[in-house]
């Protein structure tokens, strides 16, 4: 089972005025839950747990955008900084898919994959799924019946962070950084209708900030 870093239901957060966030956000968040920092220190292991992995294979890292962006960035600049300072390195390369399963701050029932035709690229290939956050799982299970249908030679799924959630299916990624809890988390290129990826930190959305940028 993968190891991950829990951030319990009861977490009070930190204070937003102890970091640095954006003006036009400072009402619409409650708390600081994970600080970009911890993200970063978290980041460089999971990529050191993952070269340890599959260290001896070309990977293809497959990044699922939008809100993956940000976390496949830094991860693939500590992979490659692991390269450069270690006697085992590994060639990579890099693929983006783009998934979408919501509406305002409601998961839908549909999973809409766009550039899974570009999928059949990967046939024999290692392929290091890079996704932000794992909720009900559908998403990712879909998108892995999907690769299957192309016969890569392995297929890894990294997830900066998972959520505590009864509405789970149940399916755990390979590696994960944090698991969360239930709440509506932004910042870190997670976003709530395209707003917060500027945002650092990842944060708890209020109930205000929702009506405020709801569809």
């Amino acid at each position: 089972m993968a190891s991950y870093l829990p951030i319990a239901d009861d977490e009070k957060g930190h204070e937003l005025d102890l970091f640095c966030v954006p003006k036009h956000y400072e009402n619409d968040l409650d708390k600081v839950i994970i600080p970009h920092g911890l993200i970063m220190d978290r980041t460089e292991r999971l990529a050191r747990d993952i070269i340890r992995d599959m260290g001896g294979h070309h990977i293809v890292a497959l990044c699922v955008l939008k809100g993956g962006y940000t976390f496949f960035a830094d991860l693939l600049d500590y992979i490659k900084a692991l390269n450069q300072n270690s006697d085992k390195s590994v060639p990579l390369t890099v693929d983006f898919i783009r998934v979408k399963s919501y509406c305002n701050d409601k998961s839908t029932n549909s999973v809409k994959v766009i550039g899974g035709d570009e999928l059949s690229n990967l046939s024999g290939k290692n392929v290091l799924i890079v996704e932000d956050i794992v909720e009900t799982g559908r998403t990712m299970e879909t998108l892995l019946s999907l690769l299957s249908e192309c016969n890569p030679k392995m297929v890894k799924v990294v997830s900066l962070l998972v959520k505590r959630t009864p509405r789970s299916s149940g399916y755990r990624p390979d590696y994960i950084g944090f698991e969360v809890p239930d709440a509506f988390l932004v910042g870190y290129a997670l976003d709530y209708n395209e707003y917060f990826r500027d945002l650092s930190h990842i944060c708890i959305l209020n109930d205000q900030a929702k009506e405020k940028y709801k569809v």
